[in-house]
């Protein structure tokens, strides 16, 4: 019988959370997220093999990134419809074969980067972007780098603003459990708290020359 039979298509990432098996990963904005940390790039490259083989097993298509100094695998959304179903299995089966390979997990250090690109609201600025970054569009406001390594653009239009002038930020998510340390190493970085209202989800942070970054942590909490 197919493992999926049964099951929704798609979970939250509290649902992926509640999973066995899962307290390495964290959920950022492009979804389920690991970091297992390697002593060479041969110890690395030992743990793909076991992700393609759960990956199989369970239907799920994982982003993988090796490194000497650690394997980052992410479970990437493809689409609106959120998280895989079978994403908690096969990130439990991945996270057992990391420890058998003696791979050492950071989830401090799951982490994805979206730029928000602000425009004026009678203007359609991502055609020009994702012809100049070679993306495509993803959604109804985003674009995405088509094998996902670059960072992921959205575009939001702003009413009442000077249609010459756009305005542009970083969103930096990270696991919620991670997200307040971040803040408070930029602010003692010489950052600035320029809003935090919707603390504990995002604080909105200005450089010393007031360049947006948002510290966002509600994709790993939300429900």
């Amino acid at each position: 019988m197919d493992e999926s039979t049964n099951r929704p298509r798609s979970i939250s990432a509290a649902d992926f959370h509640r999973g066995p098996g899962v307290a390495d990963w964290r959920v950022t904005a492009t979804g389920p997220h690991a970091v297992f940390t390697a002593t060479s790039l041969a110890h690395a490259a030992r743990l793909v093999e076991p992700i393609v083989a759960a990956a199989e097993r369970f239907g799920v298509l994982p982003d993988v990134d090796v490194r000497p100094e650690a394997v980052v695998v992410r479970i990437p959304y493809r689409g609106p419809e959120g998280i895989p179903a079978a994403a908690p299995d096969f990130a439990a089966a991945v996270s057992r074969a990391a420890a058998e390979l003696k791979l050492t997990p950071d989830p401090s250090r799951a982490q994805s980067i979206g730029i928000y690109v602000a425009t004026h609201s009678r203007t359609d600025v991502r055609p020009f972007f994702e012809a100049a970054l070679g993306y495509e569009a993803f959604g109804d406001t985003d674009a995405v780098d088509p094998l996902r390594c670059g960072p992921q653009l959205a575009f939001n239009p702003i009413a009442g603003d000077v249609p010459a002038r756009g305005r542009t930020h970083l969103d930096v998510f990270v696991p919620a459990d991670q997200a307040r340390a971040r803040v408070e190493a930029a602010l003692a970085a010489g950052g600035r708290l320029a809003d935090d209202s919707h603390a504990p989800d995002w604080w909105s942070l200005a450089s010393p020359d007031n360049h947006g970054v948002d510290i966002a942590a509600w994709t790993d909490t939300d429900g």
